[in-house]
């Protein structure tokens, strides 16, 4: 299959038009009279009026060449089709202001790596990204309102750049741990429910889920979450639950009255019966997260999902033509310009 890569450099043709009408216009040839014609040379006509002919077509032909090399005529090499089983899966990740809570952290030989549930989500939701290659993965992110952060995309790697920026709204917290912010401490999952399902309707894989991934109960939004998940179930879309955190007192991390980061503890809740119910009307499952290696059995869990044989078609090899059209180009151009320089006997 033979293509310009760039058609618009074709618009560059409209001045070398006039260009060229203005050379090879036609006017009235210019006369003196001269009665001793006998006295004019018998040959007028010598190399130099020959060049002085030739360097505009030269000119015309070289800038012709340029043209159609700015326009990156390209040649198909390979059009590849495969085979491939993918899940379209969107994440749904709470952002709300109690992901801060600090209860996920690992503990190591050397003490305790302070990890926020939201940076532990992160890094498990980009492990389980990298493992499934194939499949389309969207990202949604809530907290009082529901945000598309990426649409459903194979371009993992653009997934991945998004991920890298969600992070929870700037919320002050006082001494006590509580959020300040009231709007963005508050869980709108019937809205990310909502979107994530119209996100999912028209997804070329027949398997699709949506993993919610939240600490909190619904307590803002639009959308009822009962009015979100009946629209899910009636598209055919399972709903996976994950449950982040724990009941009780969660660490997070405040500043004293001197402005030193601290530790405080402060109430976390999550209603653990709706995510259970969400699970279970959408023929998904629900998990309980309450440390990091829980989170990583979730989603590999996940992955055993049945997936839908798609045929993806995937275009890459091209092989570039200008390299000779700016050649010749080059090279006509440079003619041009010396056959000019020699039938005028002047350097530019």
């Amino acid at each position: 299959m033979f293509r310009f890569a760039t058609p618009l450099a074709f618009l560059l043709l409209l001045p070398w038009a006039v260009a060229a009408w203005r050379l090879f216009r036609r006017g009235a040839p210019a006369a003196i009279l001269f009665a001793p014609t006998r006295r004019l040379p018998e040959r007028t006509a010598g190399w130099r009026v020959l060049l002085a002919r030739v360097a505009p077509l030269l000119f015309l032909i070289g800038a012709l060449a340029l043209i159609v090399a700015a326009a990156r005529p390209q040649t198909r090499l390979a059009r590849t089709q495969r085979n491939i089983n993918a899940i379209a899966i969107d994440m749904v990740v709470d952002v709300s202001g109690s992901m801060q809570a600090l209860d996920l952290s690992e503990r190591t030989a050397v003490g305790m790596n302070y990890k926020t549930r939201l940076d532990v989500v992160k890094d498990t939701f980009a492990d389980f990204i990298t493992q499934r290659p194939d499949d389309l993965v969207g990202l949604i992110s809530f907290g009082g309102y529901a945000s598309t952060r990426c649409p459903l995309t194979a371009d993992h790697e653009a997934l991945l750049h998004v991920l890298k920026g969600v992070e929870i709204p700037s919320v002050s917290a006082s001494a006590q741990g509580r959020a300040v912010d009231a709007e963005e401490d508050r869980t709108a999952i019937g809205d990310a429910l909502a979107t994530a399902a119209a996100r999912l309707a028209n997804a070329e894989p027949k398997s699709r889920i949506i993993v919610l991934l939240t600490d909190g109960d619904s307590n803002t939004g639009i959308i009822a979450p009962e009015q979100a998940l009946d629209a899910a179930r009636k598209m055919g879309i399972k709903v996976f639950t994950i449950g982040v955190g724990s009941n009780g007192n969660a660490p997070f991390r405040v500043r004293d009255a001197f402005g030193r980061d601290a530790i405080a503890y402060a109430e976390v809740t999550f209603n653990e019966g709706f995510l259970r119910h969400a699970a279970e009307v959408t023929d998904g499952r629900y998990y309980s997260v309450r440390d990091h290696d829980a989170m990583q059995r979730s989603l590999e869990s996940i992955s055993t999902l049945v997936t839908t044989p798609i045929a993806r078609n995937v275009y890459e090899q091209y092989h570039e033509w200008f390299g000779w059209f700016l050649l010749a180009g080059g090279l006509l151009t440079i003619m041009s310009l010396s056959a000019q320089m020699q039938a005028t006997r002047r350097l530019l």
